[in-house]
């Protein structure tokens, strides 16, 4: 509950690991493309002269996750920048480096050169309920430091097209452009997301914001100060949820659940051992699967190497098949 001074003590515990991220890109225009007709330079010269390079501004926020500079943001705010900057309250900007990026979740890590600025607390995302109380800070439009108030309007959102892992807390606290990279935090100050996007049809906040959930967040931001990059199983199939409707068409009972898988990659790790399109996934290493984004997510967190036991439903009969995880490699689709 709020004390005296409503949210101000959540918000202050938080705002000090909040910082606003400026980057740069240089973009390289061209003339106009009909002056590259010989014709019309014989008659009219070449009048565009010699390409004009445009230098593109940019800005989100960012939130501080360790002592050494770490800044846990969003892929897309820092995305082919050529120089990025933080800032703080009352402090000058100074440049930061890209540590990692991971483009399935829409998260990036990046460590700013000579700052001290205070870790936030994270918390834990996965108690999250609908109705909890959610303050989202942030940089929105670039007018500076803003915290804004909502609920948990949903968990577990997913099919947006945001990222290829989703897992979203929805919220109705604002989220403007700037707040991307921002944090999202709980009553009690701690961080239990990174605000990532809002659902708009003129880029303002319409009440419904995403945020990356700070578990999923802090397992990415570890494996990238670790290691430069996150590193994935892949058993190199893909699948779909198995609806009522599908089970029914299948000859099968309609309550039957798993995951139908529809792509078998050639030579990949599941078609090494003998899967094949239209089987059914039911189990993964003994536990029953709901949804085929669980089924996602529970090969990704599978180290390589890692022996998967699978219970596959194929013609109504069922078999069990091993299988080593690969790692996922890049721009898999």
């Amino acid at each position: 509950m709020p004390g005296n001074n409503g949210w101000a003590d959540s918000v202050a515990l938080a705002e000090p690991s909040v910082v606003n991220i400026y980057t740069s890109k240089i973009t390289r225009q061209e003339g106009d493309p009909l002056f590259k007709n010989p014709l019309m330079q014989r008659y009219f010269g070449d009048p565009r002269g010699k390409p004009k390079l445009q230098r593109r501004n940019n800005l989100g926020s960012g939130v501080v996750v360790d002592a050494n500079g770490y800044i846990l943001t969003s892929n897309h705010v820092i995305k082919g920048a050529d120089d990025i900057f933080i800032g703080a309250e009352d402090q000058p900007q100074v440049p930061a480096r890209v540590v990692g990026i991971d483009p399935d979740t829409d998260l990036a890590v990046i460590q700013a050169a000579g700052k001290d600025l205070p870790p936030a607390r994270l918390g834990n995302s996965a108690g999250l309920r609908v109705g909890d109380i959610a303050l989202a800070i942030g940089n929105p439009f670039g007018v500076g430091k803003t915290v804004t108030q909502g609920i948990i309007s949903a968990t577990g959102r997913e099919g947006l097209g945001l990222a290829t892992f989703e897992d979203f807390i929805q919220t109705d606290a604002a989220i403007n452009m700037g707040n991307s990279g921002g944090a999202l935090i709980n009553a009690r100050g701690e961080v239990i997301g990174i605000n990532t996007a809002i659902l708009s049809s003129s880029g303002g906040s319409h009440g419904i914001g995403f945020a990356i959930p700070i578990n999923l967040a802090r397992q990415v931001m570890e494996q990238i100060i670790r290691h430069g990059r996150v590193i994935r199983g892949w058993i190199g199939a893909s699948g779909s949820d198995l609806t009522p409707a599908i089970a029914k068409s299948m000859g099968l009972a309609e309550d039957t659940t798993g995951v139908l898988l529809s792509g078998i990659l050639e030579d990949g790790p599941a078609d090494k051992v003998g899967i094949m399109p239209g089987d059914i996934i039911q189990r993964i290493n003994g536990k029953p699967v709901k949804n085929a984004l669980e089924v996602m997510n529970a090969i990704a967190v599978a180290p390589p190497g890692t022996t998967m036991d699978l219970s596959i439903l194929r013609n109504n009969k069922t078999m069990d098949v091993q299988l080593a995880v690969a790692e996922r490699p890049l721009n898999v689709e």
